[in-house]
């Protein structure tokens, strides 16, 4: 069931939305090259804690980290180790969740480390305004097909391709709450968006083909054809009029 927020559950989801915001400049902050995903990951869970939230990520279905981090054909998911370093010419996928009061926040960005190829840069900024187009479509009397054509229709324009198997949701007390918000579909199909709906918009958009797989530790999402990927993600509030970013500083 679609849970439409109250005015005091949108304040604690702000804020919720401001932690994990901030706690995603943290993630950029500390990377550069030689660095280690689980040097990230310490990094963004200690400033978590240190603004009286949680990482929302930490023990969710038994995942056991505050963030994921996945580098290059990595999708989503990429557990963070401290066997991993970040090299320059990768492409570096952070999301990031925090849980305020018992909301959340839920949002993701790709970051560039160093000189990269001009491909990985025209994906990232594609993905990037994806999410842009996304947003925009995500407004009072449209439907949730409205949002993933605008993605697909993005993505697609530019030469790329958008992940079918993962899809943005509604958010709030939990990290994944309904409706499902794919990246594609049909304009003017699906549920309709109305006031107080608070959902995560995120493309996932690969360089080559739409195809994912799961790695052998159960949780990291890689291109089938180890194409580069590409992530971002917002937090939103639908309203009367503009949709409200909600995972901002």
């Amino acid at each position: 069931m679609v849970t439409i927020k109250t005015a005091q559950e949108i304040a604690a989801m702000k804020k919720a939305g401001t932690i994990a915001a901030s706690a995603l400049r943290v993630a950029r902050e500390t990377l550069r090259d030689g660095v280690t995903t689980a040097h990230v990951d310490e990094a963004v869970r200690e400033y978590i804690l240190s603004k009286g939230a949680t990482p929302t990520f930490l023990g969710y279905s038994g995942y056991p980290a505050s963030t994921n981090i996945s580098i290059n054909d990595r999708v989503i998911h990429g557990i963070p180790s401290g066997s991993i370093v970040v090299k320059n010419g990768d492409i570096v996928s952070i999301d990031v969740g925090a849980t305020y009061d018992g909301y959340v926040g839920d949002n993701a960005a790709t970051f560039a480390i160093g000189e990269i190829s001009n491909k990985a840069r025209k994906l990232m900024d594609v993905t990037r305004e994806a999410l842009a187009m996304g947003i925009s479509a995500a407004k009072m009397g449209n439907r949730i097909g409205d949002i993933g054509a605008a993605v697909q229709g993005c993505v697609e324009a530019n030469g790329f391709s958008v992940v079918r198997a993962f899809v943005g949701h509604g958010v709030g007390r939990k990290l994944h709450e309904e409706p499902e918000v794919p990246n594609f579909g049909t304009a003017g199909h699906g549920p309709r968006l109305v006031p107080g709906m608070t959902i995560a918009i995120e493309p996932m958009v690969n360089a080559g083909d739409y195809d994912v797989e799961i790695l052998d530790d159960g949780w990291t999402v890689v291109t089938r054809d180890r194409s580069l990927s590409a992530h971002f993600e917002n937090t939103i509030l639908i309203t009367d009029s503009e949709p409200i970013i909600l995972t901002v500083e």
